[in-house]
């Protein structure tokens, strides 16, 4: 059996009393953004993308049978594993392929989305840039947002309405589809949009990637004959006067003394989280060089126990001038080593 941390509906990105048409959506945006063989990137990328792969699939296995999902709301993953009694699914692809009727390649072969699938018009999904710190990111946080939505209301009489004219996608063969409108009814309940304010928490988990989407599906703006957009965080990541991320990595510049630089150095300086980080030289230290702390780095997305490096690039602070004395004295010191220097 698939092991999922989460909670099962956090994976999914759904409430708690969610009905099994949302269960269902959610899953199969999550699973086509998150399926391995769609993720473009390095290897530690697609080995993450394909382990949330196998955590939304377990997720949706149980949230998606009635019996597995009393279970779970009761007793929780403990409960499960005590059912199965070490059994488990058929596995992320064989759920993936079940629902969408084939699969990428790597997964048996793409074959399709089924014979037929029926699509709902969808209303505009809302896009907002969410501006958060490095430390945000470095240690995870939560936002509480304010969200102003039109929300449909009853009002009285009826009206003429497409909400039963699906649009339906039928496979005539490899590559070939063809789409055409079903209407099942003419007339529904009149309904009304008015403003309603309502709470979002949205989650900025550790390691997240500038750019990177929070979904919240189904808050986007609605349609009158059809299923809410959705609404969408964007991640941006606003400046830092110390640290600087490239991917998993951080940059720090550290300024040391000439003294410092030419006698050997012991030094620490405060990250993110307030831990001292130390950073120490023995020898001359040349401006520009650069000391690699392993595991000092941002936190990998959906690897939290793994880390990337940081990387502390030397400033050497030169005096803005010298006395004839200090001349002198320098002089003195390194009189006869030009040739070493």
């Amino acid at each position: 059996m698939i092991t999922c941390r989460k909670d099962f509906y956090d994976v999914l990105q759904v409430p708690k009393g969610a009905s099994d048409s949302l269960i269902k959506r959610s899953y199969r945006k999550l699973a086509l953004q998150y399926h391995p063989d769609k993720v473009k990137g390095t290897e530690e990328e697609k080995t993450a993308a394909a382990k949330k792969f196998a955590e939304i699939s377990y997720a949706y296995e149980v949230l998606s049978d009635d019996e597995k999902r009393r279970i779970y709301d009761r007793y929780g993953e403990e409960g499960l594993k005590q059912r199965d009694q070490g059994g488990g699914g058929g596995g992320a692809a064989d759920i993936f392929s079940q629902f969408f009727g084939g699969g990428f390649p790597g997964f048996g072969g793409f074959g399709g989305m089924g014979e037929e699938e029926e699509q709902t018009p969808k209303g505009d999904d809302v896009r907002v840039d969410l501006e958060v710190t490095l430390k945000d990111l470095y240690l995870g946080h939560q936002f509480k947002v304010m969200r102003d939505k039109p929300v449909a209301k009853p009002a009285p009489g009826k009206r003429k309405c497409n909400c039963r004219n699906k649009v339906v996608t039928r496979q005539l063969g490899p590559g070939m589809f063809q789409q055409f409108q079903q209407q099942e009814c003419q007339e529904c309940q009149n309904i009304k949009f008015e403003r309603e304010t309502e709470t979002l928490t949205i989650s900025v988990e550790s390691g997240m990637r500038d750019g990177q989407e929070i979904v919240f599906f189904e808050e986007g703006e609605p349609l009158l004959d059809g299923e809410p957009g959705d609404l969408r965080f964007i991640v941006r990541t606003l400046p830092h006067k110390r640290f600087e991320r490239e991917g998993h990595d951080l940059k720090y510049n550290l300024t040391i003394s000439l003294v410092d630089a030419l006698t050997g150095f012991t030094t620490e300086f405060e990250h993110l989280d307030g831990h001292k980080v130390k950073v120490d030289s023995a020898g001359v230290t040349i401006p520009g060089q650069v000391f690699k702390l392993k595991g000092e780095g941002m936190p990998l997305f959906d690897h939290p126990n793994k880390a990337g490096d940081l990387y502390a690039t030397i400033t050497v602070a030169f005096p803005a001038k010298l006395s004839e004395s200090q001349k002198d004295a320098v002089r003195n010191v390194f009189k006869g080593t030009h040739d070493e220097l």
